[in-house]
């Protein structure tokens, strides 16, 4: 991961919100001052977003096209930052400087991994047990939805703590979002119930969490980080188990260059294809309308296809 300089903070909403920090801002139904919630990328602006629906602004630093790595904080988004009545960040070194400023701000600061057990996000496979002391852990959760169900609730708890006025609406939209979620869940499990290959090669390992869930087996060029240089022998070794196993495709992501994925599948004699770790929405995607429910879908979509699944599940 990046150090302190690289970080970033919610959803791509954009900054929709932009000028609704501090005081003198909008007013709830009762005449308070509306809360005021920052998050990290776009994952977390949407669970926010949907828990607050409008009783709250929640503010996505992260601009729409940017992988969340690479957001260099400006002084207005410290600001941002420090002045929030609650800040949704990921922890595990995700976004360290998002993290930093979280802490010593004056509002709740929530870290979405707070409770979850996270794994290894080593692309090894060999890595999965064993001692995993001082290793990078995975923060790729919410990937699973239903992990991304429990963060859910922490945001839902977060705003209830902060505004127990309106507990009941960050109480019913909860539930209303994790419901949609638990139903996209159930249709992962029932589509790639039956697939003949179980194999995900990917650029970086980002799907370990949704590989698990599902009963499929990841094998990743490089690490957590999208910026983590791929390995030679590593490379050797995936075009090798690309050709062993039968696997049709290597997929590539959208945010970062797919020139790892596209050298590796050209290696392997196999095809590429587009498998989105969600880490935030193009432009293009916003316009288009897309959620992280209908871009998972899409990717449900693309892995039924590579894995060669029966549609009847």
């Amino acid at each position: 991961m990046r150090g302190r300089g690289g970080a970033a903070v919610v959803l791509a909403g954009v900054l929709v919100a932009g000028a609704c920090g501090g005081a003198g801002g909008d007013r709830t139904a009762e005449g308070k001052a509306r809360l005021q919630v920052v998050a990290g990328f776009y994952p977390l602006f949407e669970a926010a977003r949907r828990v607050a629906g409008d009783r709250v602004d929640v503010v996505n630093l992260t601009p729409a096209g940017t992988e969340p790595h690479d957001l260099e904080l400006t002084t207005r988004q410290v600001d941002l930052i420090e002045g929030a009545d609650i800040v949704v960040f990921l922890g595990a070194g995700f976004q360290p400087g998002v993290e930093e400023v979280a802490q010593r701000g004056e509002g709740e600061a929530i870290d979405a991994l707070k409770g979850l057990t996270l794994t290894p996000g080593s692309p090894e496979e060999g890595h999965a047990g064993g001692d995993h002391a001082g290793e990078e852990m995975d923060p790729h959760v919410w990937l699973d939805p239903g992990l991304l169900g429990r963060v859910v609730e922490r945001v839902e708890a977060g705003l209830a703590e902060a505004d127990p006025e309106g507990e009941a609406v960050y109480a019913r939209n909860s539930e209303a979002y994790r419901r949609e979620l638990g139903l996209l869940d159930d249709e992962f499990g029932r589509r790639l119930s039956h697939c003949p290959r179980r194999v995900l090669v990917t650029a970086h390992a980002a799907f370990g969490y949704l590989a698990r869930r599902y009963g499929l087996t990841q094998e990743a060029v490089a690490g957590v980080s999208p910026e983590s240089e791929p390995n030679p022998e590593r490379l050797a070794e995936l075009a090798e188990l690309v050709r062993a196993t039968g696997t049709t495709t290597v997929f590539t992501e959208t945010l970062v260059s797919p020139k790892v994925g596209e050298t590796l599948a050209r290696e392997a004699g196999v095809t590429t294809a587009v498998l989105n770790p969600l880490e935030g929405l193009t432009p293009e995607e916003l316009k288009a309308g897309k959620t992280y429910a209908s871009v998972m879908r899409d990717n449900l979509d693309t892995l039924v296809k590579a894995l060669g699944c029966g549609e009847d599940g």
